[in-house]
């Protein structure tokens, strides 16, 4: 049975297609340069299992905030109010009647509703409490103006016709609620990305301490590879290959233990649904299921963790690689 001897196979040169280097290229195969198994790795895995599953859980929420603003925006931009405030001296019912007469004329509204004045008092008994003697109160009047697919009437020239025959009418396009919520989704995605890039600040600082740490431990290992003719390169593709399976291996944990949640709380709220804690969900968050884009973007996150770790591992591994050169 033939021998390598280390001393002699060290101080020949480095030749690929000779015996000697194929039978020490065959038994590196056998041992990776880095345990696939380790301390340190499983350490490292769970790291990165908590980081996805964070990074997942404020990308699945921003995307469900995301979604339920671009639907009130939809909603609420489909139609408009005017408010017809009582008047002494004034019929308001009148005043109502002619207001719906203007918006009805006015292009691009394709359909008008009053609320009588039962359901007017009904929208401000909420705030006031129930058992108020409310008629006798100056409740102002409702009229809804649901406005026609793909046209735009002119908001102006609704005010000047509401001001010249209804003055104590005031119609409102919701443009401001519209920009909060606007606002509120910018924000909702500003925030999600300085999270996101936290995750990978941090993924990238704890990958770098433990290449240097499974560097160092297997620092003999790799200075007599590095003697006897292998490559940066070569070494560097071990640890990156190691660190990709780690990676990926982690943020699979935690994407899927964010999908996992993300179905439980779906199931939650098809059980709540209808109660008052399950319409205060579902006005907040919409129907808290991901939908295809949070998929998309949990799956998409288990890759750039993955791909964060192995160029965080090279860069580490060539720079350390350059001290022992």
């Amino acid at each position: 049975m033939s021998t390598i001897d280390p001393v002699k196979t060290m101080a020949e040169p480095w030749d690929a297609g000779s015996p000697a280097s194929s039978r020490i290229l065959a038994q590196r195969a056998l041992t990776a340069i880095v345990p696939s198994d380790s301390i340190a790795g499983r350490s490292l895995t769970a790291v990165v299992a908590i980081l996805t599953f964070l990074a997942a859980l404020t990308a699945g929420v921003v995307t469900m905030m995301v979604g339920s603003a671009s639907d009130w925006q939809s909603e609420v931009g489909r139609e408009v109010t005017i408010q017809v405030r009582p008047v002494s001296g004034h019929d308001i019912q009148a005043d109502v009647n002619a207001a719906i007469a203007v918006a009805q004329n006015t292009p691009g509204v394709a359909a008008v509703r009053a609320y009588t004045k039962q359901e007017s008092e009904a929208l401000v008994e909420p705030w006031l409490g129930s058992g108020l003697a409310l008629n006798e109160l100056p409740i102002p009047r409702m009229i809804v103006v649901k406005l026609a697919s793909g046209m735009t009437p002119d908001f102006a020239a609704m005010r000047v016709a509401l001001a010249a025959k209804v003055p104590s009418a005031s119609l409102d396009d919701h443009r401001g609620w519209i920009g909060r919520m606007r606002a509120m989704a910018e924000t909702a995605v500003a925030v999600g990305v300085a999270i996101l890039a936290l995750v990978v600040v941090v993924t990238v600082l704890s990958v770098t301490f433990a290449t240097r740490g499974a560097m160092a431990t297997n620092r003999p290992i790799i200075e007599v590879l590095h003697y006897v003719g292998a490559t940066d390169s070569f070494i560097a593709a071990q640890f990156q290959r190691h660190f990709l399976f780690l990676g990926f291996k982690g943020g699979a944990i935690g994407g899927a233990a964010a999908i996992a949640l993300f179905g439980v709380l779906g199931a939650m709220n098809a059980w709540v649904s209808g109660t008052p804690a399950g319409e205060e969900a579902a006005a907040l968050f919409g129907s808290l299921s991901l939908g295809i884009t949070g998929y998309i973007a949990i799956f998409v996150l288990i890759l750039l963790m993955a791909v964060v770790t192995a160029f965080a591992s090279r860069r580490t591994v060539n720079q350390t690689l350059e001290n022992i050169d």
